[in-house]
């Protein structure tokens, strides 16, 4: 593996930091929109999918995206599959050029990224999925890299895979869902894995990535799967369902120990992979609790990309905002430091992968506004 501390001169790349073509259709109102990831940027790619996009604590966005050689196939029929990072440290208004962080030799891929922050220790971890077609064709793997600097260089890829999964799913077809995971009130990096015979399972770590654990209790039946903490400590996993136009919602009081699970018909969804994060949280000075929530708002077509907000801990949700009524998919929110949400999602059937940037007072036609947290 070629894990890339500089920009790679070998890259035929057609666009220029802070170039950016500008992107139709998006809402009126949206303070920032570029089109980072698109075919024509690099040559020979099939397509840009699967965006993951995360703010550091020192306010730097980091977003990686599958670059998917000759054709845009998923991982199990891609031999030529790499992970490709934008940075920008200005709020999103410019942004590096294309870097390959993960680029093995033909025959091996990597795919569907899932970052996760450690607020603690400084550090962003990028899991992702591996198949090796010269040795184990068929079996995935997962690996974790992490960055010390925000994004300017990774480390060595540790193979994880026997900590987060069962020896007997050698076979199975399982993989690290992609956009982001979370880090909990007491530390805990946690997200979500999909084994889609045995259901979705929760790990993480409690050593800021020096191991991992896994939680063997799955939850049966869904698919890609996004979690977050509530108010009280409780989890909460959003899940993508398949045939059923809406998502599907567990809650756990002890951990993942146990959970209840419910269909959440309200949040329509064509059985999409969606994005879920903490907004805010009183716990940590600011004035409300907010969740937000952004998926296809459709239920049988993967289409008008929509942004929700919850103030009860997503046992309601507002109607929400559209970024984008026309083809859209994948989509990855992060909070940047001012305040302000910004969103990276895959357009007109990932042809575009389109960062934006709004005001809660935008989302909320100004029924709402953003206050900084107030120090204890």
């Amino acid at each position: 593996m070629k894990i890339h501390f500089i920009f790679v001169m070998s890259l035929l790349i057609l666009v220029q930091p802070g170039v950016f073509a500008a992107p139709e259709g998006i809402a009126p109102g949206i303070m920032v929109s570029h089109d980072l990831f698109n075919n024509s940027m690099c040559e020979g790619v099939g397509c840009y999918r699967i965006p993951s996009l995360v703010t550091t604590p020192d306010g730097v966005l980091i977003a990686v995206m599958d670059e998917r050689m000759g054709k845009c196939a998923d991982l199990h029929d891609s031999k030529d599959t790499n992970l490709v990072m934008r940075r920008s440290e200005d709020n999103g208004l410019t942004w590096s050029a294309l870097e390959r962080i993960v680029d093995f030799e033909y025959g091996k891929s990597a795919s569907d990224t899932a970052m996760i922050v450690d607020w603690q220790s400084n550090e962003v971890f990028l899991l992702y999925n591996v198949m090796d077609f010269n040795t184990e064709p068929g079996i995935y793997r997962i690996h974790v890299i992490r960055s010390k600097d925000n994004g300017r260089s990774w480390g060595e890829a540790e193979d994880i895979t026997a900590q987060i999964t069962k020896a007997s799913w050698h076979k199975d077809f399982k993989f690290v869902t992609s956009g982001r995971g979370i880090q909990t009130r007491s530390g805990d990096l946690l997200h979500c894995l999909v084994n889609m015979d045995k259901g979705v399972h929760l790990f993480g770590s409690r050593t800021h990535g020096k191991d991992w654990f896994f939680i063997d209790t799955p939850l049966e039946g869904v698919d890609e799967s996004k979690v977050v903490e509530l108010a009280d400590g409780s989890w909460m996993v959003n899940s993508r369902i398949t045939n059923k136009g809406g998502r599907y919602v567990f809650r756990s009081d002890d951990q993942g120990a146990h959970w209840r699970g419910k269909p959440e018909p309200a949040l329509i969804d064509p059985s999409c992979n969606a994005s879920l994060i903490r907004y805010t949280s009183m716990s940590e000075g600011y004035d409300k609790n907010r969740l937000l929530f952004a998926n296809a708002k459709s239920k049988k077509k993967r289409e008008n990309l929509t942004v929700r907000i919850s103030y009860d801990e997503a046992q309601s949700w507002s109607e929400g905002k559209t970024i984008y009524s026309g083809s859209s998919e994948y989509s990855s929110l992060t909070i940047l430091n001012n305040g302000h949400i910004a969103l990276l999602f895959e357009k007109d059937i990932h042809k575009e992968n389109v960062f934006v940037v709004f005001s809660l007072e935008w989302l909320t036609d100004g029924q709402d506004s953003y206050t900084p947290p107030q120090q204890p």
